[in-house]
């Protein structure tokens, strides 16, 4: 009975210790069963790599490396880490809703298991593409130049309308023939003494086309071909001007010494005409 003792207290040390293996098989089983350790194994049996179902999730990298390590509560909260268990179950073609029902489990969520969520956004997946986000902004750029052209069609007046509106007046009978005459644009020169008058004529590099005194009534045609002529008088009042046989205004109208003043034929037309003088009023009887 003794030896008997001493054989059973023998093979106890190695009975505990098969146990302990045991225990720490069953853990490891355990361990295997996890929903990080399914997906990892789901992808491994398709032979993806975490950037592969990064790409078809949209999920980064570190969050999926995150769910393989079943560290779900590193994640900011429950739908975060259901929507990127689910994200990555369906991307390795497994079953999303027993994943998300296991990371619920492992978070300690009173969620019911068997729940379907419609819509998760904290799903990436779900996010709509850029290619459909720049449709939606071509759409409602579109819209909008519609409605602008639609509002200037419905505030402009029609077209006969407006014509009607932007039609000048009708001018005066005499005036519309006064503008029918079209003004000289080019043709001689003529100075006519209106009294005696000493003058000189010169051109731009100093040459003296003329330089005398002209007695009343003495006419001077400037040559057309003169380099920008111009009169040196003491008298310009007594000078009467025309050009192309039309008078233009006087070159001036006190008695007062003019130098360089241009008398083309271009110059004089574009002097401003000058003002009519008011009609003297008659003295009340």
């Amino acid at each position: 009975m003794g030896e008997t003792r001493r054989s059973v207290a023998r093979a106890a040390p190695g009975e505990r210790g098969m146990a302990e293996k045991k225990d720490t098989m069953d853990q490891g089983t355990l361990d295997m069963d996890r929903p990080g350790d399914k997906l990892r194994r789901g992808r491994e049996a398709l032979g993806l790599s975490l950037q592969e179902v990064a790409t078809r999730t949209r999920v980064p990298i570190r969050q999926l490396e995150v769910l393989e390590r079943n560290e779900f509560t590193s994640l900011p909260g429950i739908p975060y880490a259901v929507g990127f268990a689910r994200a990555y179950a369906r991307a390795v073609d497994m079953d999303e809703v027993a994943i998300a029902s296991d990371v619920r489990a492992e978070l300690g969520s009173d969620m019911q298991a068997a729940r379907y969520e419609a819509f998760q956004p904290a799903d990436p997946a779900r996010v709509p593409s850029r290619a459909l986000a720049w449709t939606a902004a071509l759409i409602a750029l579109l819209l909008m130049v519609g409605y602008g052209v639609w509002r200037t069609q419905l505030y402009t007046p029609p077209a006969d309308v407006q014509a009607t509106a932007e039609a000048p007046p009708a001018a005066a009978p005499g005036r519309a023939r006064a503008a029918a005459r079209p003004a000289p644009t080019d043709g001689p020169v003529v100075l006519t003494a209106t009294d005696t008058i000493w003058l000189r004529i010169y051109d731009q590099a100093g040459e003296r086309l003329l330089e005398k005194q002209m007695a009343k009534g003495e006419s001077f045609t400037v040559p057309p071909g003169a380099n920008n002529p111009m009169i040196l008088t003491g008298r310009p009042d007594a000078l009467a001007v025309t050009v192309g046989g039309r008078p233009v205004p006087p070159l001036g109208t006190a008695v007062r010494t003019i130098s360089d003043f241009p008398i083309s034929a271009a110059a004089l037309l574009a002097r401003p005409p000058v003002p009519p003088k008011p009609a003297a009023s008659t003295p009340a009887r």
